[in-house]
C-alpha cells in the first residue's frame, strides 16, 4: 500500500514537471524559435550564422574554444535573469500554479495571478544570479553550447548532460557544474523562506526545486534544437547565436 502511494506521488510529480517543461518549450517557441535543420546550407538560407557553438561549424571539423569575455558573461546573465525569455517562462509558470491554485493563500483571479508570476519570476533571477556567481567564483563557463554531433538522441543526450556540466579553462574541457545544480535550489529556498506562506517548509523548496532543474533542462534542449532569427529576442541568449559569437578566424 505504501509502495502504491509513493509510485502515484512520483508520477504525480514527474506528470506536473514535463507539463511545466513542455509549456516553457512552448513560450521558448513563441520568442523566436525554428526548428533546426542538420545541415550547414539550410543555416546558410535561412540568414543564421555558421557557428553552432563557439568556434564550432556543422561544415567544418575544426573545435575551437574561445572563453566569452567578463562583458559577454554579464549580459548574457542579465539577458537570462531578466530579459523576456523567464518573464515568459513566470508567466507560463504563474499560469499553471494559478490552475492548480497553489499555494491556496494566494487565492485567484489577477491579484492571485500577480503574487504568483512575481514568486516566479524571482525564482527564476535568484536561481539565475546563483548559478551565475557560483561559475564565476569556480571559474567555470555557465553558457550553453550546441553540440558539434549528429542525430536526434545525441544532441539531445548533450542537452540533458550539460544542465549539469559546465566548460572550464582556456581549453573547454568538461567539469561536473555545482553551480548548475546548485542554483535552482538555491532560487526554491529563497521563495520559500522569504515570501512564500510559513506552512512551506524544506521539502517544498526540494519539490520546486525539482521543477526549476527540469525546465532548465528543457531549455537546453530548446537551444539544441531550436534555430532562431538573429532579431529574435530568443537569439541575444548564448554563445551559440549570434550574439558574442566570435568567429575563430576573426581578430576578437
Amino acid at each position: 500500500m505504501l509502495g502504491q502511494l509513493v509510485l502515484a506521488l512520483l508520477a504525480r510529480v514527474l506528470a506536473t514537471a514535463l507539463r511545466r517543461s513542455a509549456l516553457m518549450l512552448a513560450a521558448v517557441v513563441c520568442l523566436g524559435g525554428r526548428p533546426v535543420c542538420g545541415d550547414a546550407q539550410t543555416l546558410a538560407a535561412s540568414g543564421a550564422p555558421a557557428v553552432v557553438g563557439a568556434g564550432t561549424t556543422t561544415s567544418q571539423s575544426y573545435l575551437i574554444y574561445i572563453r566569452p569575455t567578463q562583458e559577454t558573461e554579464f549580459s548574457n546573465y542579465f539577458f537570462d535573469a531578466f530579459g523576456p525569455y523567464p518573464v515568459a517562462v513566470a508567466a507560463v509558470t504563474a499560469g499553471i500554479d494559478q490552475m492548480d491554485n497553489s499555494p491556496p493563500e494566494w487565492n485567484g483571479g489577477l491579484k492571485g495571478y500577480g503574487k504568483r508570476i512575481g514568486s516566479d519570476f524571482g525564482i527564476e533571477a535568484v536561481s539565475t544570479t546563483a548559478r551565475y556567481a557560483l561559475s564565476e567564483a569556480l571559474r567555470q563557463d555557465p553558457l550553453y553550447y550546441r553540440c558539434d554531433c549528429r542525430g536526434m538522441f545525441p544532441r539531445l543526450g548533450h542537452a540533458v548532460v550539460s544542465a549539469f556540466t559546465a566548460r572550464r579553462g582556456e581549453d573547454g574541457h568538461r567539469v561536473f557544474s555545482v553551480p548548475a545544480l546548485v542554483g535552482p535550489y538555491a532560487g526554491s529556498a529563497t521563495a520559500i523562506f522569504a515570501w512564500y506562506p510559513d506552512r512551506y517548509g524544506a521539502k517544498d523548496a526540494l519539490r520546486i526545486g525539482n521543477y526549476s532543474l527540469l525546465e532548465y533542462v528543457g531549455g537546453n534542449i530548446a537551444l539544441e534544437f531550436l534555430n532562431v532569427s538573429p532579431r529574435s529576442w530568443l537569439s541575444r541568449m548564448h554563445l551559440s547565436s549570434r550574439h558574442g559569437a566570435p568567429d575563430p578566424g576573426s581578430s576578437q
